[in-house]
């Protein structure tokens, strides 16, 4: 049984432990090695994460039976997903899908009239199970190396 719970300052670490081995085992099924490097490269710092999750974003973290942090999410006041990532040993497990209906259902309670963000290959699978729409693919250079996301977006209530 996994539980979710609110980010913690001292969950900062793992956090930069899970994005690096994300993006380094789970992004190299769909980007080239040239691209998952420079991905890797914007990997936040300790300090940077401790700095963005507490800056008043909502954010969530899966924990296993001795409350370590095996998957996150966020949302900014706007309904931006910044971040969502899961150690790779847990891909498929439903645990990254019950870390999202809890976001999901926050967002609610926060009257969030649209979630909304940048996704990976591997991430625009997932969100488009979870009733996410493509609204176009974002091509782009990072350092010099060409890459892709998809810009994702689904409404939880009509607009006004």
């Amino acid at each position: 049984m996994t539980d979710i719970r609110p980010f913690r300052t001292s969950d900062a670490p793992v956090m930069v432990e899970i994005f690096r081995r994300a993006v380094e085992e789970l992004g190299a099924n769909t980007y080239n090695p040239d691209q998952v490097a420079v991905w890797g490269s914007l990997q936040p710092t300790e300090e940077r994460f401790a700095e963005l999750m507490n800056d008043g974003r909502c954010c969530l973290v899966a924990v296993d039976g001795n409350d370590q942090v095996v998957a996150f999410t966020d949302f900014e006041k706007d309904g931006h997903i910044g971040f969502l990532y899961a150690l790779p040993e847990i891909s498929g497990s439903g645990i990254v899908s019950e870390l999202y209906d809890a976001l999901e259902t926050e967002a609610k309670k926060q009257k969030i009239g649209k979630l909304y963000s940048e996704a990976s290959e591997l991430a625009k699978s997932f969100l488009l199970k979870k009733g996410f729409s493509v609204v176009e693919r974002r091509d782009f250079e990072v350092a010099g190396v060409p890459i892709h996301n998809y810009a994702v977006e689904k409404r939880l209530r009509a607009p006004r």
